[in-house]
């Protein structure tokens, strides 16, 4: 139980990329989904699909869809910006394929090679700065599947998203999925107009963000996209909601999910105090009672997110 004081947590961004899967799998819209599913070309042995994921983060995406069973014959490239991912990704790799039973060589370049006996998939992460890499990508026309899983409402939108759509071969499929779109609702309420009040504040923080004098970021990002994507000269074949919902069950939150809210409290706070907005010392308080919600497996936490399947 929360005794009151200031709760110690070791804030590791992997271990919330970790903890939020589960929560990840139960948001992402199903019939949007299929619809990917559904489009991608045979993955005949002399021709492997071609999978580019922006944004790969520790990899858990590639891991998904293998474990649901999306490939037979692919080569998947993942991009991130932090080495650290990069690192833990390949680690990720190597012990979550040996247990799904994959025989599991590295080859050069730092792809790695898994193999079953009926599935033959080449993997490789890439550490890469998103601008840099379609420097060398746009337009080439080199993927059939484009992936970005939480992340196209981190970056500018308006000046990228043509930009990365051109990596797509014509007639490719895009899947955007977790695109956040202007709510977060934590329950119960501490007081509700300071909750009105950190909500509002907190999603300016997503719409002021800028990182190396652009843009990067937008709170309704989800809404956003059927115009952007439209404006792009793309296709929207499907589009569903996706969001987080995260509530403790009579043995309190699944998995590591408790974790995951202490980070979702912490960020919010982190953004605050960044941008001196709101008075420190209620800040913290209302962060404090948020913290002791989650021990007592009382906080529940939603995030209005959307879902996008469509061609170029």
């Amino acid at each position: 139980m929360h005794s009151g004081k200031a709760l110690e947590v070791d804030y590791s961004f992997k271990r919330y990329l970790r903890a939020k899967v589960s929560v990840d799998d139960w948001a992402m819209n199903q019939r949007v989904w299929d619809q990917m599913a559904g489009l991608l070309p045979t993955q005949a042995s002399h021709r492997p699909l071609r999978v580019l994921e922006i944004g790969c983060g520790i990899g858990t995406m590639v891991e998904r869809m293998v474990r649901k069973g999306l490939f037979t014959h692919v080569e998947y490239t993942g991009i991130d910006l932090l080495p650290e991912n990069i690192a833990y990704a390949a680690q990720q790799l190597i012990e979550w394929s040996i247990l799904a039973g994959f025989r599991l060589v590295e080859v050069s370049g730092g792809a790695f090679l898994l193999e079953d006996g009926y599935r033959e998939l080449s993997v490789r992460f890439i550490e890469a700065d998103l601008h840099t890499f379609l420097d060398c990508h746009e337009g080439s026309g080199d993927w059939d599947l484009l992936v970005a899983h939480a992340f196209l409402d981190l970056i500018s939108l308006p000046t990228t998203l043509e930009r990365i759509l051109g990596t797509l071969r014509r007639g490719g499929v895009f899947y955007f999925t977790l695109n956040f779109d202007g709510m977060t609702i934590l329950e119960p309420p501490v007081d509700l107009d300071l909750d009105e009040q950190i909500e509002r504040l907190y999603h300016q923080t997503m719409d002021r963000r800028v990182i190396e004098g652009e843009s990067s970021g937008d709170s309704q990002t989800g809404r956003r996209l059927f115009g952007l994507l439209r404006q792009a000269g793309a296709t929207i074949l499907a589009a569903g909601a996706s969001d987080w919902i995260v509530f403790p069950r009579e043995d309190g939150y699944p998995g590591d999910e408790s974790y995951f809210l202490h980070f979702i409290i912490h960020t919010i706070q982190a953004a605050l105090q960044k941008e001196g907005s709101l008075d420190e010392r209620r800040l913290l308080e209302w962060a404090r009672l948020r913290h002791a919600q989650v021990e007592r497996s009382e906080l529940v936490y939603i995030a209005h997110q959307m879902d996008f399947v469509g061609t170029v």
